[in-house]
């Protein structure tokens, strides 16, 4: 009689296991991208954030002759305070992004580095 448990084959466990390391490597590089691509976003919406003060500061020069100067200083100066915040802001969030999409392509190329094999997959 013969034994109903079939024995693998060293050979196609080790093809097995060399498939699921590529694969796991493949999403660890899906992983980082997808991460770069969310500071890139980030890289998007501060650059949008700065955008503002500047299109403010313009509207407010274009209609200056509408008003005097001294008489709404009291609207001004926290105006200029929120100005100068969303500017720091919109600076710290491009900032990191960028600093952060370098340490992405860091990682990709430690990665590729590490495995020549899927190293020319990615670009």
């Amino acid at each position: 009689m013969k034994d109903s448990v079939t024995q693998a084959n060293p050979v196609d466990e080790e093809k097995s296991d060399s498939v699921k390391f590529d694969a796991m490597v493949i999403n660890e590089v899906q992983l980082i991208l997808a991460e770069k691509r969310t500071s890139l976003a980030v890289l998007r919406t501060g650059i949008a954030v700065l955008a503002l003060p500047l299109s403010i500061t313009g509207l407010l020069i274009a209609t200056s002759r509408y008003y005097d100067t001294l008489h709404v200083l009291h609207l001004l100066i926290p105006l200029g305070a929120i100005n100068l915040a969303l500017l720091v802001f919109g600076a710290w969030l491009v900032f990191r992004s960028i600093i952060r999409m370098h340490h992405y392509d860091v990682m990709v190329r430690q990665i590729k580095r590490k495995h020549s094999l899927i190293g020319e997959f990615i670009d």
